[in-house]
């Protein structure tokens, strides 16, 4: 069995595999910083070709060049610093009341300074399979279809902020999403973000629930320049998957976003530590927002919505009533970070094996 990471190309796979040095021999053969072989196909008569590398010395070491692909470099912000609020909001079954109440706490962010607001996950609706249909919004067919939506925007524009929306149900054609839709200082729409990990769970004597029953899954990953900077958009579940914020990290944001509803049983064990992974991970801002708890719901949310900086340090939480935190970002920490510990040091190992092995060596 082939235990490598593979990562097919156009022409081949490439296996990439972590010996102990023990098992390696020298003299080793050093690769070339632009290895030309890395583009060329394999000659079909070799079934695999050896590289042993030998890491360079840390003066030595670039890692700018040992991406491949090189990752895009984050965008210059037009702010280093900026405010930004999580919303904590309270959910009732009436969409109206949900809606105005919103806008409420928008205007307030802003009073405050903040030129960021986050909203949370289905936050004009229940959290419930049986609300989803109900409460859902064709944001594709204009304002009379999606009050919610139409809501986001022209607070935007008004108050001149940019404001990723949390999420709520939308309808498109026959199909239901649970989505998160950005928009920037002139109540354009950014981006739209379909939650892409649906949340289905089942703890015997603590918590059963299927997204999966209503909802559709999204396809895309979301990433969009804002006035407040580039910015990488999941929601609750999605940031169980590293893969997700590594993405948007390579390419270049420089916050994550992500509305989310944990519940009393997961909140507590995963809630603060995924945030603060995904942060030090890739070192970037993370922002949670979740609704407010509500213990006679029938899912019941654990808040403790969160800012973390790049280091996984919690810049700021609140604990499970309704709250608006507002808390400044300055965008320097992030160069700061990773001067400090470059993430291609501490992966790079001490010494690697390289196989280039044929497509079919694996079939």
């Amino acid at each position: 069995m082939n235990t490598g990471l593979t990562v097919l190309t156009p022409s081949a796979a490439r296996t990439l595999r972590l010996l102990p040095s023990s098992q390696l021999r020298l003299p080793s053969l050093r690769v070339p910083r632009n290895p030309s072989w890395l583009s060329r196909t394999p000659p079909a008569s070799t079934a695999a070709r050896r590289f042993t590398v030998l890491s360079p010395m840390a003066s030595a070491f670039k890692p700018e060049e040992a991406r491949f692909p090189a990752a895009l470099q984050p965008p210059v912000p037009s702010v280093s610093k900026f405010k930004i609020a999580l919303c904590q909001l309270s959910v009732t079954a009436d969409k109206a009341r949900n809606i105005a109440h919103a806008r409420r706490a928008i205007e307030e962010a802003a009073s405050k300074g903040a030129q960021l607001v986050l909203l949370p996950e289905i936050w004009n609706s229940p959290y419930s399979n049986d609300s989803f249909p109900v409460y859902a919004e064709d944001i594709e067919s204009g304002d009379g279809a999606a009050p919610s939506y139409s809501m986001l925007s022209e607070a935007a524009r008004s108050l001149k902020i940019t404001i990723v929306g949390g999420s709520i149900p939308e309808r498109y054609g026959d199909q239901l999403y649970n989505t998160c839709c950005i928009f920037g200082t002139d109540g354009s729409l950014k981006g739209k973000h379909r939650k892409l990990h649906l949340f289905d769970i089942d703890i015997p004597g603590k918590i059963t629930f299927k997204e999966s029953k209503t909802l559709t899954a999204g396809q895309q990953p979301t990433i969009v320049d804002t006035d407040v900077g580039r910015i990488g958009v999941g929601i609750c579940y999605d940031i169980r998957f590293q893969e997700l914020a590594v993405l948007y990290a390579a390419r270049g944001a420089h916050l994550l976003c992500y509305p989310g509803a944990f519940n009393m049983t997961t909140g507590p064990l995963h809630w603060e530590l995924l945030q603060r992974a995904r942060a030090a991970d890739n070192q970037l801002f993370v922002a949670t927002c979740s609704p407010a708890r509500d213990a006679s719901a029938g899912y019941v949310a654990w808040g403790h919505s969160t800012l973390v900086g790049p280091f996984g340090e919690i810049i700021a939480t609140t604990e499970h009533e309704e709250a608006i935190i507002v808390e400044e970002i300055d965008y320097s920490l992030l160069e700061l970070r990773r001067s400090n510990l470059p993430l291609q040091n501490q992966r790079r190992g001490d010494l690697y094996q390289f196989v280039d092995v044929q497509r079919a060596s694996h079939h």
